[in-house]
């Protein structure tokens, strides 16, 4: 009986990875507040079903310092599970840059592409402007509960 290719096809792709390629995720624990939680409040109608929530000013400090001098991309990662969202097409994610970062949009799952270039310093601090755009149909909470979720950056050294 021959081989699985699969295995093969995986060790193919590995192989076609840019020697010294890899993605960790960066350190952001001195950021002011990390975790991000929502008032609902402050909710603003968009259509007939789903509103936005403003969330201000979030400021980013993201540890660098291994990288400095390496080509690499950052990525923000939303968290693909959300306690209280039912499905990832019931949230999106919108921020404006206020810095160095692409100002871009994304759902609970995806890893965007913000920054591309050569690392020159040990922090790099960010600023987004975030709202979640909302469609309560896929919303699952208690009572008074708010969604929280914490999204994460990654950096992928490039050769």
């Amino acid at each position: 009986m021959p081989a699985p290719a699969v295995p093969c096809v995986a060790l193919l792709l590995w192989l076609a990875l840019p020697a010294g390629a890899g993605v960790a995720r960066l350190d952001d624990s001195s950021s002011p507040r990390a975790q991000v939680g929502t008032d609902f409040r402050r909710a603003q109608p968009v259509d007939g079903i789903r509103f936005d929530l403003p969330f201000g000013r979030i400021d980013y400090r993201l540890a660098t310092a291994p990288y400095i001098g390496r080509r690499a991309r950052i990525f923000y990662v939303i968290p693909a599970a959300i306690p209280g969202l039912r499905s990832p097409a019931g949230m999106q994610l919108q921020w404006r840059s206020h810095g160095a970062f692409a100002s871009a949009s994304g759902r609970p799952g995806d890893r965007v592409p913000v920054w591309i270039g050569t690392v020159a310093t040990a922090w790099m601090t960010e600023s987004f402007e975030l709202t979640l755009r909302l469609d309560p149909r896929e919303l699952r909470l208690p009572p008074g509960a708010s969604l929280r979720f914490e999204s994460i950056f990654e950096i992928e050294t490039l050769p």
